[in-house]
Order: structure tokens, then C-alpha cells, then sequence
């Protein structure tokens, strides 16, 4: 077993480290104390085919199967060299036959090991595609607006018991305003949209005077945030590496998140393509690539500051308006570091989610905290949670955080590792890591734009005047925004719909 170990890890990889698949594969051996069980279980929780599992168990098998192969062919050739070759050519007897045959052997061992690192990207290709644990406060559903598991209000209202399914609870909403953001924001000057999508297309923008002056506040004062809370400030780079960023980011992001960046136009196979990152979760991920940490430094906290980069391909005809929904946004994201350990993961995701939560309250949104469900979960994350915050305008709560757990399976993915000293003796594992957003700015500034605009303006929240420069109200500087050509003939269309839907009557 420890040989298969090794070979799976180091056979055949010369000098280039072979990338580590986020679920163990011993997790699953049963001959190494695995529980295949258990991941069929999780599958099945995270609505995805369990018979995964057992195709991964097929292809191990074949794997090892061959290995056990080349090992038997390997020791019959040992040992007909040590029994019959050897005895032979001391007595100066004619073994020619038998040295055929042990080199028909070594012939055939060669071809044989040239398929085992073959047989090992197709097991660990099916082994990629199996989830972490789901945690047991997640609820087992698909349905985010019936069971999603409401956890904390703010303000918390009367009469409410939490936790409590989204479905389920019922309460007085926040009061709601008139106006959204997309009008607010144009009304105090704060982005030019149409410019903005001449320059870069969909969903592009400038930010001008207070739009700018509000979201360099917001990253200002989330440092300031973190910082106070002891985290270490990173600004990491914008773009990655490919294999550095394939062992973090799911495939599926390739095509719906990830934008490409083109490196020597003399690289067919691609070595040198970059991507841009969707979040700073990602470099801050790589951060510690191939790294041992010492257990007692743990845990580790990191505040993440970038611009971060999004094709949003999944989501045509979802908030056109504004700066909610766009490719391009600054965020403030939490990372941490712990042993590996579940309660201690589990105990700090619950620090990141409390300091989410301090800072949305010390700016006087009103929220509400939900543990998603099952179908909802990524592959890495054990269990998140989602903070959304009221929208007045929309008369909606909207995603501002979303806060995972994801174990170890990120850490496997770039070889980040925590080490112990017990005497003379040091053991390994790989570290657990956690994300949670503190704040995308555009976001921020939508949810501040609807909870504190009056009627001549906006009001700044008290905690982000000193990052304003003093600056305290934010007046109206001209009137509503006008609909674009494309507005004009929805609205046109529907008008006319509604005429022949009341038989033309007006």
C-alpha cells in the first residue's frame, strides 16, 4: 500500500510536481480504512450522480491492478536473474535463453509502466469530480427560497425563532423606499453607464465623483476594518497562471467566470496563458503554494484587496441596471488559514461570518444570514453562508457575502501543507481554508445608495465620512436617468401587449 502511495504521487512525474486532487483517494480505499459510503452519501446531498464514486473505484482498480502486474513481472525477473542467470554464468553454463527471457520481461515492464501514469489522469480526472463533506447544519434541498436556513436578522424583529427555512419564517420586512440604485447613483452623478458600455461593451461603466469617492471609501474603510481585527493586508496580482489557477477554480468556471488573457502569440499549446481573477480568493489561494506552515502559527487571516474580473455568462438579463451585476468590481475579500482540523475550520468561519455581519451593522444595513442549501454548494465549500442585505428600492434582500468552509480541498489543490514537531519527529497535513467576502464595493454602494437616499439626496453613513474626506451628503445633481433605445421598445412592446390584453380599451 505505501509503494502504491508513492507511485501515485511520484512515479513518472520527473521534476514537475504532480498536482494534488482535492479529495484523497485513500478516502475512498477501503483496504486503507476508507469509506466510499460516506462520499456516495455527499453526492447524493449535493445532488450529483453517486455512482461517481464507484467509477473512480473502477478506474483505481485497473490502476492498481496493472501496478501489482509490473510489480509481480518485476520480481520474477529478479528473481530469475538471482536463481538461474546468475548460478549459470558463475558456473559458466549457456544461459542465453534465460536472459532473452528476463529481458522480454524488462520489455515488457517498460511498456507496462509507460500506462500507468495514463490510468492515473483518468482516475484522478473522475476523482475530480467528487465533492467535499457537506456539513450537518446544511439543509439537504435544492430549493434556495423554500429551505435555505435562515440564521440571524438584523434588527432582529419580535417573535421570531431562529434558525428557522426560508419558507417558513415570517416577520415585518424592512421599510421600503421609493427609488433603486441605478437611478440614485446616475442622480448624484455617480456613473456614466452609456459611456462606459461604449468604451468596454455589456455591462461596462464609469464611476465619476461621488461613485468614485464612495467606493475608494469603502475599500478604505474595510482596511481599516481587518486591520483592526488583526488581519494582514494583501493586493495580490490580477492575473494567474494556468496551472496555478486550475488547481483552485472548478471547470466550470473556465467557461462562465474566467477571462483569458492571451500570452506569446508564438505558444501553440497555451504554457504561457494567464487568466484574470474573479476574486483575490484565488491568488490569496495560491499565496501558499507548496508551502509547510507551522501548526502554531495558525491561524493565518488575510485581507484581500482587487479588482476582480467576471464574464457572468450565466447571467443574461439579470440586472442590467446599475452597478449590482458587472464585469468588472472591486472587493474586499476575508481568507483564512487553520489547522488541519473541522472544528477548528468550523469555529472560524463562524469569526469571519461575525466580522461580515459587525461591519454591514456598523453601516446600518439591514440583513439577514442564510446557511445555503445543499444543491447550492460549490465542490469545495462544506457550508456557506450568504448574508443579504434589504434593498429598499427593490424591496428585495440581495447577496453582499457569501462565507465558505472548504476544509482541505483547496489546500490539496496548491500542496499547502501545516506541519507539527513532537519530539524528533514531525508529522504533515494540509491546512484548511476559508473565504468570505467583506465587502464588493459596487454592491456596497448599491445597498448604501437605497437604505439612506431622502428626497434631495443621499445620506453618507456616519463610519465612512472620515474616508469622504468630511464629506457627510451626497445632493442630487440632475433628474432620473432616461431609458436607453432598448428600454424604449421593451416598454413599447409591453405597452402594446396590455392594449390587446384589455381588447384595445383606453
Amino acid at each position: 500500500a505505501i509503494l502504491i502511495n508513492r507511485l501515485c504521487t511520484n512515479r513518472n512525474t520527473g521534476n514537475r510536481r504532480q498536482a494534488t486532487m482535492p479529495i484523497e483517494i485513500n478516502v475512498l480505499r477501503t483496504y486503507k480504512g476508507g469509506d466510499p459510503e460516506k462520499y456516495r452519501t455527499y453526492m447524493k446531498q449535493r445532488f450529483k450522480p453517486p455512482e461517481w464514486v464507484d467509477d473512480v473505484l473502477a478506474a483505481d482498480e485497473k490502476w492498481r491492478d496493472l501496478f501489482n502486474e509490473i510489480a509481480a513481472l518485476r520480481k520474477s525477473a529478479n528473481k530469475l536473474q538471482k536463481e538461474v542467470i546468475a548460478p549459470k554464468k558463475k558456473a559458466k553454463e549457456n544461459c542465453e535463453t534465460e536472459v532473452a527471457e528476463r529481458e522480454s520481461m524488462k520489455k515488457t515492464i517498460k511498456e507496462k509502466e509507460a500506462e500507468l501514469p495514463e490510468l492515473a489522469k483518468a482516475r484522478d480526472s473522475l476523482l475530480n469530480k467528487i465533492g467535499n463533506i457537506v456539513d450537518k447544519e446544511v439543509p439537504i434541498s435544492q430549493n434556495e427560497e423554500e429551505d435555505n436556513l435562515v440564521v440571524a436578522l438584523y434588527p432582529e424583529p419580535e417573535n421570531v425563532t431562529l434558525p428557522m427555512a426560508q419558507g417558513k419564517i415570517s416577520y415585518e420586512l424592512p421599510a421600503t423606499k421609493p427609488l433603486t440604485h441605478d437611478d440614485l447613483l446616475w442622480r448624484i452623478g455617480g456613473f456614466e453607464p452609456v459611456r462606459g458600455q461604449n468604451v468596454a461593451g455589456h455591462r461596462g461603466y464609469f464611476l465619476k465623483n461621488a461613485g468614485v469617492l464612495l467606493n475608494q471609501a469603502i475599500i478604505n474603510y474595510s482596511i481599516a476594518f481587518l486591520r483592526k481585527r488583526g488581519y494582514d493586508i494583501l493586493q495580490p496580482p490580477y492575473m494567474m497562471n494556468k496551472d496555478v489557477m486550475s488547481g483552485i477554480a472548478q471547470l466550470e468556471d473556465f467557461d462562465e467566470q474566467l477571462y483569458k488573457v492571451s500570452g506569446k502569440t508564438d505558444d501553440p499549446e497555451g504554457v504561457s496563458e494567464k487568466y484574470l481573477i474573479a476574486t483575490s480568493e484565488q491568488p490569496i489561494c495560491g499565496y501558499h503554494r507548496n508551502d509547510w506552515i507551522e501548526e502554531k502559527t495558525l491561524p493565518i487571516r488575510y485581507g484581500g484587496i482587487s479588482t476582480c474580473f467576471r464574464k457572468e455568462a450565466g447571467s443574461s438579463g439579470k440586472d442590467i441596471r446599475g452597478i449590482f451585476r458587472v464585469h468588472q468590481f472591486d472587493k474586499i475579500e476575508q481568507f483564512c488559514l487553520t489547522k488541519d482540523d473541522f472544528e477548528a475550520s468550523q469555529a472560524e468561519q463562524m469569526k469571519m461570518r461575525q466580522a461580515a455581519e459587525d461591519f454591514y451593522q456598523s453601516l446600518g444595513f439591514p440583513y439577514r444570514v442564510v446557511c445555503l442549501v445543499s444543491g447550492e454548494l460549490n465542490d469545495a465549500a462544506v457550508k456557506k453562508y450568504d448574508l443579504e442585505a434589504w434593498f429598499p428600492g427593490q424591496q428585495a434582500y440581495r447577496e453582499l457575502v457569501s462565507c465558505s468552509n472548504c476544509t482541505d480541498f483547496q489546500a490539496r489543490g496548491v500542496g499547502a501543507r501545516c506541519s507539527t514537531k513532537k519530539k524528533d519527529e514531525t508529522s504533515a497535513s494540509y491546512v484548511h481554508m476559508l473565504n468570505s467576502t467583506l465587502c464588493a464595493t459596487g454592491r456596497g454602494i448599491c445597498c448604501l445608495l437605497e437604505n439612506y437616499q431622502t428626497e434631495d439626496g443621499v445620506k453618507v453613513p456616519d463610519v465612512l465620512v472620515p474616508f469622504m474626506g468630511g464629506i457627510d451628503f451626497l445632493p442630487f445633481v440632475r433628474g432620473p436617468q432616461e431609458l436607453t433605445k432598448g428600454e424604449k421598445g421593451a416598454a413599447k412592446g409591453a405597452s402594446k401587449k396590455k392594449g390587446k390584453g384589455d381588447g384595445g380599451k383606453k
